[in-house]
């Protein structure tokens, strides 16, 4: 059995192909790309905290949190009053609990996501919350 081709046809798909082939090409040069990222220490997706400013110059975190809760966790030994706490995740922000030293009073602070927060001696941080929405 003998099969014709026509030459236009065979023309017409393969230029048909070649413009597929280019536009999923140039779809996944487009895609947007991961910006998982890890920061003095503490790998995406996390937040880590460093007791000491020494923990923080040396990027060497003393404890890290990455679950979602919709309630404060009480921080542990290794968090509990930390000089620095850093937010690697993309897309989640951070609330953490504290107490000012000298009153005793509790307050929040909310720390975007990709950014880090320092505390004084004057405050000891005592909670967190990590929450599903981006902005503060």
């Amino acid at each position: 059995m003998r099969v014709r081709v026509n030459r236009r046809t065979t023309k017409r798909m393969a230029v048909v192909g070649t413009a597929a082939a280019a536009l999923a090409t140039t779809t996944l040069a487009m895609a947007p790309t991961a910006s998982a990222d890890s920061y003095r220490g503490c790998d995406w997706p996390r937040v880590c905290f460093y007791l000491t400013s020494s923990d923080w110059g040396d990027k060497d975190p003393t404890a890290a949190y990455q679950d979602v809760t919709t309630s404060y966790q009480d921080l542990g030994s290794r968090s509990r009053g930390a000089d620095h706490v850093t937010n690697t995740r993309n897309d989640d922000r951070v609330y953490l609990r504290y107490i000012r030293n000298s009153t005793g009073a509790t307050s929040y602070k909310c720390v975007p996501p990709n950014h880090f927060q320092y505390f004084s001696s004057a405050f000891t941080v005592t909670g967190i919350r990590i929450d599903t929405a981006s902005s503060c």
